[in-house]
């Protein structure tokens, strides 16, 4: 048996052709659709980008007890698990937070991995005299600066990071073809912000504009003229027919080399982007909106041969890595919580009642697959909150000095192994920088997310649904006292 992840970053599910989007060109992820089980209730669960792939490692949800950040020593890993018994993994991508203080654990889980340089920030090419970007983000202009470098080596088609990513991918696919036992995962940081691509890709929607360069959002509310937004949303579409086209060589290859009948495919994102719905731009501060939660999700399992169906079972990421062991006849660890999805491919089974989701420090969110409930904290300081590690790095930077200072030794929680973990305050929260209401809403009548309800015993019922997932994660005390539950 071989196993394909082709994993993208900020892929939005509403815009795709399966999922009713009719005017953004993917029509390879239609055939996709017409190859594979599709799943309509995928949900996120751990936020943002290294906190969800924590998870594809893990099995288990970690934004309750930490922000983003490495794998933990007392961490389970897929991958490892997978080398362990004695199946090759392997990891091509270009998604470069996993070279950064807050990711560097990860990779190296694989048996074997490449890395591709060059996306949104990445520390990769050196020009001293490159001039300062200005942005109204302080935090974000190094970011922009090095981006800017960084575009100016990318000038053609095969000098994408994506295209070389899965250059790379089929590479390996062809390399192993004849092979059995391994996993592959290709992983792009696209249709991820900034939404740089080649003119090809634009050409698909001619629009008049004739502002300033505007392909990166900021994370913030929207306060651009119509005309500039629509830009943007143009900028993303193209991005997204990017992604497409690449899906469609991993297809290419498979139908090439006939590996449909002993290779599972699974195509993926860590969650979705808001390009100006509830009036925001990127995700993170504000809620959770279905938009971001809400994911698009494929699986082809050749165990069962389904094809061209929808799937309604309520699955999140947790999930993946259980099922890419369950695919080797591998039993998952103890501490994983995902299960296998074998059996939502074949007949959509139930795998859960509800999902629990959020981001360090934000909402904590519960959904049936229906309703959705987002519970905000209920001190005006978002206090008490505590990062729970054994490897104090950020996204970027280690824990300060000032930070450690305060830290106290935790307990083992039921996941660490036996290991105590340092207990650490952080300096800042990156998320709920605003003050949000608790919010609940009827997907199925309100799938746009416009009208909250008020219903005390429907608020109740996801409330114990919610303490439910909280309990089986063994949250930290205070995650109950923040949330005022």
């Amino acid at each position: 048996m071989k196993v394909i992840m082709v994993m993208f970053d900020s892929l939005n599910r509403r815009m795709l052709q399966p999922y009713g989007g009719d005017w953004v060109h993917t029509p390879n992820f239609q055939r996709l659709s017409q190859r594979s089980a599709t799943f309509d209730n995928a949900f996120i669960g751990s936020m943002p980008c290294m906190p969800a792939r924590r998870e594809l490692h893990t099995g288990r949800y970690n934004f309750l007890h930490r922000s983003w950040g490495p794998l933990e020593p007392f961490d389970d890993s897929m991958p490892q698990i997978l080398d362990e018994e004695g199946i090759h993994s392997h990891l091509v991508t270009d998604h470069y937070h996993y070279w950064e203080d807050g990711g560097a654990t990860y990779h190296n889980r694989f048996s074997t991995y490449e890395l591709v340089r060059g996306q949104e920030g990445d520390l990769w090419k050196g020009d001293v005299a490159a001039p300062q970007v200005e942005t109204a983000e302080t935090r974000n202009s190094v970011n922009f600066r090095q981006d800017r470098v960084n575009r100016s080596y990318i000038t053609e088609e095969i000098a994408m990071p994506q295209a070389q990513t899965f250059a790379l991918g089929t590479e390996f696919i062809r390399q192993n073809a004849h092979a059995d036992n391994w996993y592959l995962q290709i992983e792009t940081f696209d249709p991820h912000e900034p939404f740089f691509t080649q003119e090809q890709w634009k050409a698909l929607y001619p629009h008049d504009y004739d502002g300033p360069l505007f392909d990166w959002p900021p994370y913030a509310r929207v306060d651009q003229p119509p005309e500039q937004v629509q830009h943007m949303i143009y900028e993303y579409a193209a991005l997204m027919s990017m992604c497409d086209h690449y899906l469609g060589t991993v297809l290419d290859v498979m139908y090439e080399l006939d590996l449909w009948d002993d290779t599972m495919l699974i195509v993926n994102t860590d969650h979705g982007f808001l390009l100006g719905e509830h009036d925001w731009w990127g995700k993170g501060r504000m809620p959770w909106y279905k938009e971001l939660a809400n994911i698009p999700l494929f699986i082809w399992d050749p165990r069962t041969g389904v094809k061209n169906e929808r799937r309604s079972s309520l699955v999140q990421t947790i999930d993946l890595p259980v099922t890419v062991l369950d695919c080797f006849g591998i039993d998952p660890r103890p501490d994983m919580q995902g299960r296998p999805l074998g059996d939502a491919v074949a007949a959509d089974d139930v795998v859960r009642e509800a999902a629990l989701f959020g981001v360090h420090g934000g909402h904590v969110n519960v959904t049936d697959g229906r309703y959705v409930y987002m519970r905000a904290p209920q001190s005006a300081d978002n206090q008490p909150l505590y990062n729970y590690t054994l490897m104090p790095t950020h996204m970027r930077h280690r824990f300060s000095a000032h930070e450690l200072k305060a830290m106290t030794l935790q307990e083992p929680f039921d996941f660490t192994k036996g290991c105590q973990t340092l207990k650490i305050r952080p300096e800042r929260n990156r998320y709920m920088t605003e003050a949000f209401e608790s919010l609940l809403y009827d997907l199925e009548a309100d799938p746009g997310q416009q009208n909250p309800l008020q219903d005390a015993a429907l608020e109740g019922r996801m409330i114990e649904k919610m303490l439910d997932l909280m309990r089986a994660n063994d949250a930290p005390p205070e995650q109950y006292q923040r949330l005022g539950i």
